[in-house]
């Protein structure tokens, strides 16, 4: 009996090509598992092409709940961003899809575990520290390390000469990542950093901002500790939350970044992201917790935002200090809590307005009208304490 391997499949190119690879070069038997992060696919024709391109079996794994409650409400209530600008939206599905995988493998008997990520890329790291985390035991297989093909034009033609169809355009051939939090695109133009995107022929769910509507629109996000349960005062469940919102911010433009960022394996990259849903629920989250968290804190998250960015992005998700850190962020939600109401305008977001049962602001305090809370004669002590440091330097510069 042959051994068999896992396959991480999508139906795409790279995927597609591996299966006969896989066959022509090990003899495994593959198991295809098609991993449902929220990505826009027909999931019946995707089994199909895998069944006829040589798979013995496809699974079809329904994760989106797991994703948004285990991954993505965690980077969010962290305000976990990448290089000031990415929303960690593939970083945030592969370590699921890995841990997935496992699953699969352990229940099927699998030797193996394979993936299309290339050898140049990140998702090579997510998914293959994600399988070392659950399952050191199981090879990982990674073609675009091992065969001789060298380009997507050339997975194009290994294809054609096996008869295979080619599940894409020749003139489309941007390397897409989808998923319910974002689509991401690299290649063809983007591979200038001098060119301008195609918007208007690249995007999928959102228009160019200079399409969207003329006139604003308002939507209203309710969040309990720090996670996102209503919009518009429909209480919905975070799949559902994601997709409306991923609707109404795809209308408005809102979301789209266009980045070159630093890859885990040390060359720079280009890439244009759509995060409409993402987007809006991050400025939501952050105007919530300018009214609800102390300075002290808040300035301590920030540090810890940008480190868990870091890890995330690194593959690093099952690890000590990136549960460490999503502790710390999870005592800082209890209070994180309140409406927010904010204006979609030609792919911009504004603040229209936030409100907290646990809003540390005082207009008694904070009113430029003399209250009983705050004297301004005490500001006199305050600030004579406060810079006694330059004082006394100024003095000594005077001797």
């Amino acid at each position: 009996m042959s051994k068999k391997v896992v396959l991480a499949y999508s139906g795409g190119l790279d995927t597609t090509v591996i299966i006969p690879w896989l066959k022509e070069n090990y003899g495994y038997e593959t198991i295809a598992v098609c991993i449902d992060v929220g990505q826009e696919a027909d999931w019946q024709t995707i089994k199909a092409r895998a069944l006829d391109t040589g798979a013995a079996a496809c699974y079809i794994a329904d994760v989106k709940k797991e994703y948004v409650d285990d991954f993505i409400f965690p980077a969010l209530k962290a305000g976990a961003v990448y290089e000031d600008k990415y929303l960690l939206g593939t970083a945030t599905a592969r370590p699921l899809i890995a841990k997935t995988l496992v699953e699969y493998a352990r229940r099927e008997g699998a030797a193996a575990i394979s993936h299309g990520a290339t050898g140049k890329g990140n998702d090579q790291i997510r998914f293959e520290l994600g399988v070392m985390a659950f399952a050191p035991d199981i090879e990982i297989i990674a073609p675009w390390r091992i065969w001789n093909i060298a380009s997507r034009e050339e997975e194009i033609e290994y294809l054609e000469k096996r008869g295979i169809p080619v599940p894409m355009k020749k003139d489309d051939s941007y390397s897409r990542d989808d998923n319910l939090w974002h689509i991401s695109h690299e290649g063809l133009e983007l591979e200038d950093p001098a060119n301008e995107p195609r918007l208007h022929t690249m995007l999928k769910i959102t228009v160019p901002p200079e399409q969207a509507p003329d006139k604003s629109e308002y939507v209203e996000i309710a969040f309990e500790k720090g996670i996102p349960v209503a919009v518009n005062g429909v209480k919905m469940d975070g799949v559902q939350l994601i997709a409306e919102l991923n609707r109404i911010g795809g209308a408005h433009g809102v979301g789209l970044c266009d980045v070159v960022e630093n890859r885990v394996v040390g060359m720079k990259s280009r890439g244009v992201y759509e995060t409409p849903g993402g987007s809006i629920l991050y400025y939501a989250h952050a105007e919530l917790e300018h009214l609800t968290l102390d300075r002290q804190t808040y300035a301590f998250k920030q540090s810890v935002a940008q480190k868990l960015g870091e890890l995330i992005y690194a593959g690093l998700w099952f690890t000590p200090l990136r549960s460490a850190l999503s502790s710390f962020v999870d005592s800082t939600q209890q209070t994180v809590s309140g409406t927010v109401r904010l204006k979609l305008y030609k792919g911009n977001i504004s603040s229209a307005g936030a409100t907290s049962p646990y809003s540390l602001y005082n207009a008694k305090i904070s009113s430029f009208t003399t209250g009983d809370l705050y004297n301004h004669a005490d500001a006199n002590g305050f600030i004579r304490l406060y810079g006694l440091p330059v004082l006394v330097r100024a003095l000594m510069e005077k001797r």
